[in-house]
């Protein structure tokens, strides 16, 4: 007889956990037991970012989107002819502090520094596997608006740090 209540009592759990019976928070009670309502379950839900990147290619300045709140904006270098850079969907996979720069042709290294051609940070949202394209900061920050870079979308150093505080790994990236 034991076995056969706590089965319905687990059954009527189920059923009033799965499809609830009250669309109000009550108690609800099974035999001699009082259950409290499971109340509000977002605390226990992850957190949905709607935060994103879109890079406008033709404005040359990428936008911080909260949902469809404009956070910011920021104005930007791009790929240059024959280098342009990538457009589609694609997500934040790398963030880098005073990156280190390998020269794509002669393999020269550049460590952290002020000659740094990647500037203060790096946020890398592209990769074919041996080569990787992002934004990232520059000692020439006159050439911002630019078509000058090989893809990569170069910011003023304090752009790019600031912009490094609010992206996340997993962020949108949008280029159009």
């Amino acid at each position: 007889m034991r076995r056969f209540f706590c089965f319905f009592l687990l059954a009527g759990l189920s059923i009033g956990l799965l499809f609830p019976l009250r669309s109000t928070a009550q108690s609800v009670t099974v035999g001699r037991l009082n259950i409290p309502p499971l109340g509000d379950g977002s605390r226990f839900l992850p957190e949905v970012s709607e935060k994103r990147l879109v890079l406008r290619l033709r404005d040359r300045r990428v936008y911080y989107y909260d949902g469809e709140t404009l956070i910011t904006s920021y104005p930007v270098a791009i790929g240059r002819q024959g280098w342009e850079t990538p457009t589609g969907e694609f997500q934040v996979i790398q963030k880098v502090e005073h990156p280190t720069w390998e020269h794509p042709f002669t393999g020269e290294i550049i460590t952290p520094g002020p000659n740094n051609p990647l500037g203060v940070r790096w946020i890398g949202f592209w990769t074919d596997g041996q080569n990787f394209i992002g934004f990232h900061g520059t000692p020439n920050e006159e050439l911002i608006g630019q078509a000058v870079s090989h893809g990569c979308v170069r910011m003023r150093n304090r752009d790019i740090v600031a912009l490094f505080e609010k992206v996340e790994m997993g962020t949108p990236v949008i280029v159009e």
